[in-house]
C-alpha cells in the first residue's frame, strides 16, 4: 500500500479504501472583532524566502509521489468555468471526477475507487452535473455572487447563492467585494460575508479572496480573519480569472491565518489554492506547504481542495509513468 512519506516520516495513508470519510461540522458566525482582525503583521520578505526555498527543500520519490499524488486528485475541485461551456463538456468533466485515472493504473497503484473532491460549474450547469453524480458522494460546487468580478447588484448576488442552493449545489464559492478591502471598510466586507453565508443554508460556502487584487498580503490577511468570523468554511485565493491567482506566498499567508483562527477559536476551516496550479510537482509543493504549516488534518478533503482543471492530467500522466516506466502524450489526459 503506498503511503504518503516526506524523505523522512509518513504522514498518512492515501488507499482510496482507507480515505476518512470526514465532513467538518460548520464554522459559526462569530462576532466582528477587528482589534485582532486589523493586529496582523506579515513580512513580506520572510515570507517570500521561506516559500522560495520550499520547492527544493521537500520532495517526495517514487512509491511516496505516487502516493502524494493520489492523495492530490482526492482534493481537486474538477473544474470548468468557460463562456462556452455545454452540457456535454459537463458530463464528461463528471464522468473524469468519477474515474480520474485510468482503471488498470488505479489497480496497479492500490488505489481503487478514488475520485475528485468535487466538481465546479457554473450555476447553468448545476442540474446536469447533480445528476451525473447522483449516488456518488462527490458534491458539487457552483460559482456565484456575480463571479468572477463580484459587482452586480448585492440583491442578485444573494438571491443567485439562493438559486444555486435550491438547485442542488453542495458548495456555494462566492467572491467578495475587493473595494471593501483597498477602502479598508471592514464592516462592509464583514457584513456581506455574514449575508452570503446565511443565504447558503446548508451549503457550505468557499469565500474567494481573490489576493492579486487585494493589493499587499497584510490585506489578504485580513480579509481571511475576517471572512473567517463571518462564517466561511474555506478561504479561496482566486477565481482563475485575475492576472496574479494562486501563489505560494499568498497560500502561507492564508495558511497562517486559518492555523491563527483555529488556536484562537477552536474552529476549522478550510483553504482553497485556485488558478495557476497544473503541474504535478506544483501540487507536491503546496501539500508540503499545507502539512508543514497545519497539519496532516487539513489533507483531507473537507479542509483543502485545489481548484483546478488541467492539473488531473499532469498528474494521471506521472502516475502512468510511475507504473509503466513511460510518459504519454499530454493530449491523452484531456478532460474535454
Amino acid at each position: 500500500m503506498p503511503t504518503l512519506e516526506t524523505n523522512t516520516d509518513t504522514v498518512v495513508t492515501t488507499d482510496a479504501a482507507q480515505l476518512p470519510q470526514t465532513t467538518q461540522a460548520r464554522v459559526p458566525i462569530l462576532p466582528l472583532d477587528l482589534d485582532w482582525a486589523l493586529s496582523v503583521a506579515v513580512n513580506t520578505s520572510a515570507v517570500e524566502r521561506r516559500c522560495a526555498t520550499l520547492p527544493g527543500r521537500r520532495s517526495v520519490k517514487k512509491a511516496n509521489q505516487a502516493a502524494w499524488l493520489c492523495k492530490a486528485i482526492s482534493l481537486i475541485d474538477l473544474t470548468t468555468l468557460a463562456g462556452d461551456d455545454t452540457s456535454g463538456r459537463v458530463k464528461r468533466l463528471c464522468a473524469k471526477a468519477k474515474q480520474p485515472v485510468r482503471a488498470d493504473i488505479l489497480d496497479a497503484l492500490g488505489m481503487t475507487g478514488l475520485t475528485t473532491g468535487a466538481v465546479c460549474v457554473y450555476h447553468d450547469m448545476i442540474e446536469t452535473a447533480v445528476r451525473e453524480l447522483d449516488g456518488t458522494g462527490i458534491p458539487v460546487a457552483a460559482v456565484s455572487t456575480g463571479f468572477p468580478a463580484g459587482l452586480s447588484p448585492f440583491h442578485l448576488r444573494v438571491q443567485e447563492i439562493r438559486e444555486s442552493v435550491a438547485a442542488g449545489a453542495d458548495e456555494i464559492d462566492i467572491v467578495i467585494s475587493r473595494r471593501h478591502v483597498l477602502q479598508g471598510n471592514w464592516q462592509a466586507l464583514y457584513d456581506e460575508m455574514v449575508a452570503f453565508r446565511e443565504a447558503c443554508g446548508d451549503a457550505h460556502v468557499k469565500a474567494i479572496l481573490a489576493t492579486g487584487e487585494l493589493g499587499s498580503l497584510r490585506n489578504v490577511a485580513r480579509a481571511s480573519r475576517i471572512c473567517m468570523m463571518a462564517g466561511a468554511d474555506f478561504i479561496k485565493t482566486s477565481t482563475g480569472k485575475e492576472s496574479v491567482n494562486a501563489t505560494l506566498p499568498v497560500s502561507l499567508t492564508m495558511i497562517r491565518a486559518i492555523r491563527d483562527y483555529h488556536q484562537k477559536t477552536g474552529h476549522y476551516v478550510g483553504y482553497k489554492p485556485a488558478g495557476g496550479i497544473s503541474k504535478a510537482k506544483d501540487a507536491l509543493t503546496y501539500l508540503a506547504l499545507l502539512r508543514e504549516e497545519v497539519g496532516t488534518r487539513w489533507m483531507q478533503p473537507d479542509l483543502f481542495r485545489f481548484g483546478a482543471s488541467s492539473l488531473l492530467g499532469d498528474i494521471e500522466r506521472q502516475l502512468e509513468h510511475h507504473v509503466t516506466g513511460a510518459y504519454s502524450a499530454s493530449y491523452r489526459h484531456a478532460l474535454n
